[in-house]
């Protein structure tokens, strides 16, 4: 068993403890409390540092836009055809991409990553821890959400080709009729099923069947304003499930935001305003759309800006309105929660998940360190100039 103590302990849940301790066993936590026996243990001396759970990266593309690879290590778009929902981010994301490793020492323990946003539907995301050589060993949950995208990316990687979508307007006819096969092809299999018929599986539609149960969410790469309503509008019209990930302008139609229901994954507001959609993009938007009641994550959209800074975005949102626990909620339980995930991950709580990031301080802060790092109830990364077992 490992136990860490004397730590100042985070834990996302209804009780924090000014000095308290963490019992990790088999991976799991056993429990959370002010004082807890040490013997028989394996101690951690936290040394009056932050206790938190492990930070999560609601939205990348880590290890399938791998860092220092270039062309040969990028495989985040399909760019030769619009509509891919049948492709897999698991087949494609290296887990010995350097940035995993920079994850770890950030206090990042896992991670929803998958295809970009060339496609009006690019594929399936994965969440998965950041600790592993094979990715099979590292997943969380998979499929884990169908990406697809609205606003400049997709048409301005097709309408070049002079092919669809070249307008906003053919990249939501499109999803429509994506969706709408899909019904039919669940409609005729559950049919066939219930005559006891034999019934051939369309690998192509079969992938919709988990977004189309409510089991996993459309995950809607949205900058603009009317992108967001769109994204919404179509969701609804098919009673989906959906994230609305970057949601730059999210603040200028926070009501509508709120009204939908639907979560919103705020960033990268670290990366430059390269794209006219994304001119309005502001620390702000977080704490706006948190205000209105929007449940909020933050995200690096590693690698457009560095996964490492994801604490550090979280704590510019925290400065421009969204408040210090917020932020931190948005890094740990939001991320979860919106991902799916929190019956694992995402609070310091007995049965879950042993994934834990210890800090000398306040990890939104810039001078802060990392500690440890701790996954599945293994040490991962260790500061040795400042800490000690």
């Amino acid at each position: 068993m490992l136990l860490i103590q004397n730590g100042t302990i985070i834990t996302m849940d209804k009780k924090n403890f000014k000095n308290g301790c963490v019992l990790v066993a088999d991976g799991k936590i056993k429990q959370v409390a002010e004082r807890i026996d040490t013997a028989g243990c394996r101690v951690i001396d936290a040394k009056g540092g932050w206790v938190l759970p492990g930070l999560i990266e609601a939205h990348c593309h880590i290890g399938i836009s791998e860092e220092k690879m270039g062309t040969e290590g990028n495989d985040c778009n399909e760019m030769t055809s619009p509509v891919t929902p049948y492709l897999k981010a698991l087949d494609a994301i290296n887990p010995l991409d350097a940035a995993f490793d920079n994850a770890v020492r950030a206090g990042i323990t896992s991670v929803m990553a998958g295809p970009g946003s060339s496609n009006v539907v690019g594929g399936q995301f994965v969440f998965l821890k950041t600790h592993g050589t094979v990715v099979d060993d590292m997943i969380v949950k998979e499929p884990a959400a169908m990406k697809v995208a609205f606003g400049e990316n997709p048409k301005t990687n097709y309408g070049g080709q002079n092919t669809m979508p070249s307008t906003r307007m053919s990249t939501a006819s499109m999803l429509r009729e994506e969706i709408l096969a899909a019904k039919q092809y669940r409609t005729k299999k559950q049919s066939a099923l219930q005559k006891d018929e034999l019934f051939e599986i369309d690998y192509q539609k079969e992938c919709w069947l988990p977004v189309l149960e409510g089991k996993i969410p459309l995950k809607a790469h949205v900058h603009r304003a009317d992108d967001i309503a769109t994204a919404i509008r179509i969701a609804k019209e098919h009673d989906l499930s959906m994230t609305l990930d970057h949601c730059t302008e999210g603040h200028l139609i926070a009501s509508l935001v709120k009204e939908s229901g639907f979560p919103a994954i705020v960033g990268p507001s670290i990366a430059s305003r390269n794209k006219i959609e994304v001119r309005f993009m502001d620390f702000k938007t977080a704490g706006i759309l948190h205000k209105a009641g929007v449940k909020v994550a933050i995200t690096t959209d590693h690698p457009v800006s560095l996964i490492q800074y994801l604490p550090i975005c979280a704590g510019l949102a925290a400065r421009e309105g969204l408040g210090c626990e917020e932020a931190l909620r948005a890094i740990t339980i939001n991320a979860a929660q919106i991902c799916g995930v929190s019956d694992r991950v995402g609070m310091l709580k007995t049965g879950m998940d042993a994934d834990i990031a210890i800090f000398d301080g306040n990890p939104m802060e810039i001078f802060t360190k990392t500690l440890y790092t701790i996954i599945d109830g293994e040490v991962v990364y260790r500061f040795d100039d400042r800490a000690s077992e």
